[in-house]
């Protein structure tokens, strides 16, 4: 109790906050590193197959029409894939570190509307996959950026379908949920995500289970963007197993007035 004592638990006390914050900034870099690498090599990849057909052009590829074409083709597919590489991290450098460059445009919805049109698209994309909407009978209303939240959908279900075998039943439900959060979940049957990688799906361009990270073409950023949304309109996003089986990515957002 004397002054002395006050002093050193004082001093105790800063020494344990620097530590944690020197601990925290540590981590922080070694995460930024890890980030910058494997953003690197994704972005090495096309690069890499457009220089390669650029050099076989210079060789005498003009001189052969049918394997111009081929070529041609390949440069245009993987500059498609580095566009939509790099545009997916400036908006997740958007939203992470300056929000005022990327602002939300905040309208109040019924967030069933957009559930019905993310389960049309998947039909479209791949009808031969049996997709369910499950919703409530009142209206589950959510003041937000519709565009960012049809994005959410649309990369929740594109992930789902990339990563579930053919035939693989999808379903997209949404609700209204206690505290005043409306909620967002896209299930699949599929073969699910191991408990020690849920946390990990949703960081950038992070590699799980085989099964659920094949190169199809993505940019490797989809569910980094959801998380991403999510956390800018104030929610969070995590994934937990499909009661039967299966993997839910689940997105809670801050409900609003009932859209009219």
């Amino acid at each position: 109790g004397s002054e002395v004592a006050r002093v050193g638990e004082a001093l105790d006390a800063m020494i344990a906050q620097v530590a944690g914050s020197l601990a925290a900034a540590q981590r922080s870099e070694a995460q930024l590193r890890s980030f910058v690498l494997d953003a690197a090599h994704e972005l090495r990849t096309p690069l890499t197959a457009i220089r390669g057909y650029a050099e076989l052009f210079d060789r005498g590829l003009a001189d052969r029409p049918q394997d111009l074409a081929i070529a041609l083709r390949r440069i245009a597919e993987e500059s498609v894939r580095l566009g939509a590489l790099l545009e997916d991290l400036l908006l997740l450098a958007r939203l992470d570190g300056a929000p005022d460059d990327a602002p939300l445009i905040r309208t109040t919805v019924d967030l069933r509307t957009l559930v019905r049109d993310a389960a049309a698209d998947a039909r479209a994309t791949d009808p031969d996959r049996p997709v369910e909407v499950a919703e409530p009978a009142e209206p589950v209303p959510a003041t937000v950026d519709v565009d960012r939240i049809r994005q959410v959908l649309a990369n929740l279900v594109r992930n789902a379908l990339v990563h579930t075998p053919p035939g693989t039943a999808l379903t997209l439900r949404v609700a209204a949920e206690p505290g005043g959060w409306a909620r967002l979940d896209v299930a699949d049957a599929g073969p699910g995500i191991a408990r020690a990688d849920r946390e990990r799906v949703f960081d950038r361009l992070a590699r799980v289970d085989p099964g659920r990270s094949r190169d199809v073409g993505g940019s490797g950023l989809g569910l980094a963007i959801v998380a991403a949304i999510a956390a800018a309109h104030g929610g969070r996003a995590w994934a937990h197993e499909t009661p039967g089986g299966g993997a839910t990515l689940s997105v809670a957002l801050p409900a609003g007035r009932e859209a009219r």
